[in-house]
């Protein structure tokens, strides 16, 4: 019977806490609008005057990264910048030339009848076997040295004007701590 009592008294005990909440107004929040409402107008600045945009030519195209290790491979007199470069759109494109080259990695080689091949790692998490003269990257970029420790690829890129431009990439090996 007690409990039936008290589930009978709980919407008024509801009832009368709400009521008390209520009342003593918004003198308050009035006085700070009145106060507020009461100052002048401010003034807005008018909107600066549009800069025309001014085309930037990057001449840095041919060179290394900031953002990528030093080059540290042997002298490569055939990588210069030549005009007649332009990459093979008649070449079946190879598995790993879908990724980036700075997704890639280097995680070992094997040495099977006396050629070298390189390890490649993904940005998947598969590893694939690459060697000498293959290619990866997006940037049609073909090995042209393999040690046990790195990767030269040359990449062919746009010089930004209308011509193709070849650049030097390494791929290091990774080591435990990266």
């Amino acid at each position: 019977m007690k409990i039936k009592n008290l589930f009978q008294f709980t919407p008024l005990a509801c009832a009368v806490l709400l009521t008390a909440c209520s009342g003593g107004g918004y003198s308050d929040i009035d006085a700070f609008m009145a106060e507020k409402k009461s100052r002048p107008a401010g003034h807005i600045k008018p909107i600066p005057p549009f800069q025309a945009y001014k085309a930037f030519t990057y001449g840095a195209a041919a060179l290394r990264s900031p953002f990528d290790r030093p080059i540290d491979v042997k002298e490569i007199t055939f990588i210069q910048t030549r005009t007649n470069v332009q990459p093979d759109e008649s070449r079946t494109k190879e598995y790993l030339e879908q990724f980036s080259l700075d997704s890639l990695t280097m995680v070992g080689t094997l040495q099977q009848s006396g050629t070298l091949w390189i390890l490649m790692e993904d940005n998947d998490g598969s590893v694939h076997r690459v060697k000498q003269g293959n290619h990866m990257g997006r940037n049609n970029g073909r090995i042209v040295e393999t040690t046990e420790t790195y990767v030269s690829v040359i990449e062919i890129v746009s010089n930004g004007v209308d011509g193709w431009i070849e650049r030097p990439r390494t791929v290091n090996l990774k080591t435990v701590e990266e």
